[in-house]
């Protein structure tokens, strides 16, 4: 295949719509006759609908109906209970969908949701996770089919016997998808068949969905999602806007547009579920780790299981003879927790990277070194070696570019006037994965090509990536290709999710323009066209089970007020291993964006839930706080030149959640370094800081 495009830094082909903001999302494409719904959320945590009295809205003008369980129309039972919306009267969790307002216009449905009255049988409820729970039970797997427990070895007595030994418990809050898009859908029935226009990762997944609950062929339903304006994991699959606008389209037979507020997406569309994690390693006197065991404890609904596979990550991070991992699970009266940029391994790391500094601190061996020591070209948890593993040539260089050898391990050590400066490091991993696809590539008569996939560009740059793939594989120049994505009528796509989108799409559009290439040995015919389509299900499938991940190494700078403990960044860098970089562009961004998201988690970060009401109190941008740009002083990306021949045709790795990996354990460490105090309970407020300069 020709690398003419392929690792050159275009800029994005869709750059200029979304500047001029002519790019249209969801709800922003012009359809006769529209309507708007507003969603009503439950004002109870557990318990019954008794009464609804919907006259007073139906009263007010422009409103056009009022949907609920008593009225709406029947969905199929289908695998995802919580999409089965307004049909029946039970409440799960605060804020669950119980109602829906249509109006003429947005004012009026906003203002009809206000006048519809609820009542409730309210029932007692438990919100809280707490490390002694009752309900605390062992789930069968966890995400997304991992083992729930792991054990190698004798952990117990290996731990027992090592010389060096820490034991510590880090607990991380819920923590929110906030998208620039919200949550939001167009939905329209025409003769039976459903078009929706949905800000979504997967239009082939939500297909399946709609089809299913709508009890119709998935032939009948077409998913839009030319531009989507963010999802974080929680646009992964079909969610509560998306049906409740085809419902309403349906019921009302006109279209619909609906759009989630911000307050509303604090909760029932996912997020990332707090944790209770316990650490304890063990090392001999060099720093080599002898046991290492991780016991992770996080939440889930009554109505369906999500188990966040926090302590996966620790399985195959570093080595040991003794090793032992398990997850525990309780069912709380709160909205299902669900993906969430690197879910299990953003969480899992911030534990283990902030236990490996201490272990570090322990032995007294400088923590890039004792990561290195730690290091195995075997895959700890299958017994495996690695197609590529180069997290120590990512620690190396990092250490290199950051000044590292420079280091004062003492901490307080450095000070500038009343700020204490700190420094710190962690390492990072996710897994390289890759999911079958298909991909059409079309030649026409005038010399141009067309490719089609219904790959999802959520902001990534997807849609420029396969472009530049797709030139090499028909090697031509990427000017005379055009690509169409995000679009259930095309060839059919995984979900942009799971650092798998651009490993998978990749693959198949290889494929399809190779296929392309053979059918051209005629040539074209000067009043039609030529087409080739790929499916890469069998050869995916046939890939031996290798474990394949992408590294990294993360270093972070901090300085701390001494006397008002607030905290601040002062530079953070990273070095990747990720395969073959397609574009580097928007690789950095990536990478910069993923970085960025572990310093809000790291210093801004906390859902606050208020154990009366079951509900998150700080529902909104005002008061959930996350990084702005004046909390990033500076951050550098950096990725190896890395070959690995066992990944797929284009050579790559995910990078959309490698940045994020291990960023928060960096800051954590650096904060530490710097104050001489382990903050072992995200975020890092200054009240957990104040007053540091009275421990000198």
């Amino acid at each position: 295949m020709s690398t003419d495009a392929v690792g050159h830094a275009y800029p994005r082909l869709e750059g200029r719509e979304k500047v001029t903001g002519t790019a249209r999302y969801a709800v922003e494409y012009p359809v006769d006759g529209i309507t708007y719904g507003w969603a009503v959320p439950s004002a109870v945590v557990r318990g019954r609908i008794t009464r609804i009295d919907t006259s007073e809205a139906l009263e007010s003008p422009g409103v056009l109906a009022v949907l609920h369980h008593g009225n709406a129309p029947r969905l199929a039972p289908g695998p995802e209970p919580e999409l089965w919306l307004l049909q029946d009267p039970a409440v799960h969790y605060r804020g669950q969908y119980v109602a829906v307002v249509v109006a003429t216009s947005l004012e009026a449905a906003r203002e009809g949701a206000r006048l519809v009255r609820i009542d409730y049988d309210a029932a007692p409820h438990s919100t809280v996770l707490t490390d002694d729970h009752p309900g605390l039970y062992q789930p069968d797997h966890v995400n997304p089919s991992y083992p729930t427990d792991t054990a190698e070895g004798d952990f117990d007595a290996g731990y027992a016997a090592a010389p060096v030994r820490v034991d510590a418990t880090y607990r991380t809050p819920a923590y929110h998808n906030n998208p620039m898009e919200p949550h939001a859908t167009t939905a329209q029935w025409r003769d039976g068949r459903l078009l929706v226009h949905d800000s979504n990762q997967g239009a082939s997944s939500v297909r399946g969905t709609l089809a299913e609950l709508f009890d119709v062929s998935p032939e009948s339903v077409r998913v839009v999602t030319e531009h989507v304006g963010g999802g974080f994991g929680s646009k992964g699959y079909a969610k509560a806007a998306v049906v409740l606008t085809a419902l309403t389209a349906r019921h009302l037979d006109r279209p619909v547009k609906l759009a989630l507020t911000r307050q509303q997406l604090f909760g029932p569309v996912g997020y990332r579920t707090p944790t209770i994690q316990r650490v304890r390693l063990a090392a001999d006197a060099d720093g080599r780790l002898t046991a290492i065991c991780h016991d992770a404890i996080s939440q889930t609904s009554t109505i369906r299981e999500f188990a966040e596979q926090t302590a996966v990550y620790t399985r195959s991070m570093y080595a040991a003879p003794h090793r032992r991992t398990t997850h525990r699970l309780v069912r709380l009266d709160v909205p299902t927790p669900f993906w969430m940029r690197a879910p299990g391994e953003c969480p899992g790391a911030y534990a283990l990277e902030s236990a490996m500094d201490e272990l570090a601190i322990a032995v007294g061996i400088d923590p890039v070194e004792l990561r290195i020591r730690n290091d195995t070209e075997v895959d700890p948890d299958q017994g495996r070696p690695f197609t590529s593993r180069n997290l120590v040539a990512c620690l190396r260089e990092g250490a290199q570019r950051f000044g590292w050898t420079d280091r004062d391990p003492t901490p307080r050590a450095r000070r500038d006037g009343r700020w204490l400066i700190g420094t710190g490091v962690a390492g990072s991993s996710y897994p390289a994965r890759a999911r079958p696809s298909s991909a059409r590539a079309t030649a026409r008569p005038d010399g141009s090509f067309l490719v089609q996939i219904n790959a999802t560009d959520i902001g990534t740059g997807a849609r420029t990536a396969m472009w530049q793939v797709a030139a090499d594989a028909l090697g031509v120049p990427p000017e005379r290709v055009e690509i169409r994505v995000g679009d259930s009528d095309l060839p059919t796509a995984p979900v942009a999710g799971g650092s798998m989108g651009t490993a998978s799409w990749s693959w198949a559009v290889i494929r399809a323009g190779q296929a392309l290439r053979e059918k051209l040995r005629e040539g074209v015919p000067p009043d039609g066209e030529v087409s080739a389509t790929a499916d890469t299900t069998d050869e995916v499938g046939g890939q031996p089970a290798l474990p394949r991940y992408a590294y990294g190494a993360q270093f972070a700078e901090v300085r701390v007020d001494a006397d008002t403990g607030e905290v601040r960044l002062n530079r953070m860098l990273g070095v990747f291993a990720a395969g073959r970089v397609v574009n580097p562009t928007t690789a950095r961004s990536q990478l910069i964006g993923g970085m960025t998201m572990g310093l809000s988690m790291a210093l801004h970060e906390e859902g606050l839930l208020d154990e009366r009401y079951g509900d998150w109190v700080n529902h909104d941008l005002a008061t959930y706080h996350i990084t702005g740009c004046a909390d990033v002083e500076s951050i550098e990306a950096y990725w190896l030149d890395e070959r690995d021949d066992e990944l797929n045709p284009a050579g790559v790795k995910g990078i959309g959640e490698i940045g994020i990996v291990g960023a928060a354990a960096a800051i954590a460490n650096a904060v530490h370094h710097a104050t001489g105090v382990r903050v072992r309970d995200l975020p890092i407020r200054l009240d957990k800081l104040v007053g540091v300069s009275a421990l000198a």
